[in-house]
């Protein structure tokens, strides 16, 4: 028996032991890899941005005044009022409906907190996609999904570009990239340096796309635009290795901004004079907090960004899925409609999975107040 209980226990210790390595495993994998040591073809580009200086990258002049440095004080806050930054009850999820719009029409599927579907004239891209259940190096802490994902990885339509905005975690994950890199032969657009990481997790070269803010290219006829956003980047405790960034993407009829993580910036306007007036913005509304107003916009301005941008139709995203603020969970859909309504801008606010018809578009059912009654 004391033998058993020996060659048990060893058993035991030793998956323990392979667990753990593996665990640390794939958390030097999500921490992805310094891009200035990938290669001197990417080295050079990162080198001669116009962003790039002292070592790492810059954000739009003035420089950010806060970068999301959390002082005790704040750490406290978040152990406070948990509650309120859950939603009470059950979100509502939607399956979209199949089918490409016209060859002049724009659809949307809002997956969650930034994970978008535009389909534009015949074509589709896929925003910021996170399948993850938590958004950090590893599965075992960090901001937990809210809600269930509407649909599986797999069973989201083929897509022909998947462009990402920054690497944090809760846009750039390593087990998306992954799936989407075995099921899809889309490319990835990035923003300068990203592509380091893709091809440490096996994304091969040919499919990755980086791009500086103003620089452009042509992926299944559609035109992307890497443009500029306030915010920071990094996978550790080092931080803007890599560029964050906003995205245009035009067809011949229909336009699409993406505005990616970012604070508000003075930027918006000539974005929107350079490559606007947009059909549809993709604007984030949440994680917003006087301890970071350079890097998170609020509802407010984002709705002002929207008009500067010449915007027609806004679908709020960065809400409702991740906690990774302390305000409550429904305070920026409600102070985004407050704004909206008293700004005549029209809005969608779409259930996760929820498609939306920019060419057939309903009054906004409130159904998040639904879910907090």
């Amino acid at each position: 028996m004391a033998g058993m209980r020996t060659v048990r226990r060893a058993l035991v210790g030793g998956a323990a032991l392979a667990a753990a390595g593996w665990a640390l495993r794939d958390v030097r994998a999500e921490l992805g890899v310094r891009p200035l040591t990938s290669g001197e073809e990417r080295a050079s580009r990162i080198r001669s941005s116009p962003q790039f200086k002292d070592g790492v990258f810059h954000n739009p002049m003035p420089e950010p005044t806060s970068l999301a440095v959390p002082s005790p004080g704040l750490l406290r806050e978040l152990a406070k009022d948990r509650e309120s930054r859950r939603p009470p009850g059950p979100i509502p999820l939607r399956r979209p409906a199949a089918g490409l719009p016209a060859a002049t029409g724009l659809n949307a599927v809002w997956y969650g907190h930034a994970s978008t579907l535009v389909e534009i004239e015949g074509r589709r891209v896929l925003f910021d996609p996170v399948w993850s259940d938590r958004v950090s190096p590893t599965r075992f802490v960090g901001p937990r999904r809210l809600h269930p994902l509407p649909v599986p990885l797999d069973e989201v339509p083929a897509v022909d570009a998947i462009v990402i905005s920054h690497d944090h975690y809760d846009h750039l994950d390593l087990a998306t990239v992954r799936r989407l890199t075995r099921i899809s032969r889309a490319p990835f657009l990035v923003p300068l340096g990203i592509g380091a990481h893709l091809e440490r997790w096996g994304v091969p070269l040919y499919r990755i796309v980086e791009l500086d803010w103003e620089e452009e290219t042509t992926v299944a006829g559609l035109r992307f635009v890497a443009t500029a956003a306030r915010h920071f980047s990094g996978r550790s405790l080092r931080r803007n290795d890599t560029l964050w960034g906003s995205w245009v993407v035009a067809g011949a009829h229909r336009r699409v901004f993406y505005a990616g993580d970012s604070g508000y910036f003075e930027g918006y306007a000539k974005i929107g004079a350079d490559h606007g007036p947009f059909d549809l913005t993709l604007m984030p509304i949440g994680a917003y907090n006087a301890a970071w107003p350079d890097i998170h916009m609020n509802p407010e301005e984002a709705v002002n960004a929207h008009v500067q941008l010449g915007g027609s139709l806004l679908l709020p995203v960065h809400w409702a899925t991740f906690t990774l603020a302390l305000h409550p969970w429904s305070e920026p859909v409600d102070r985004l409609w407050r704004e909206a309504k008293a700004r005549d801008v029209k809005i969608a606010v779409p259930r996760p999975g929820e498609l939306v018809d920019t060419a057939s578009l309903q009054s906004v059912d409130a159904w998040w107040q639904a879910v907090q009654s």
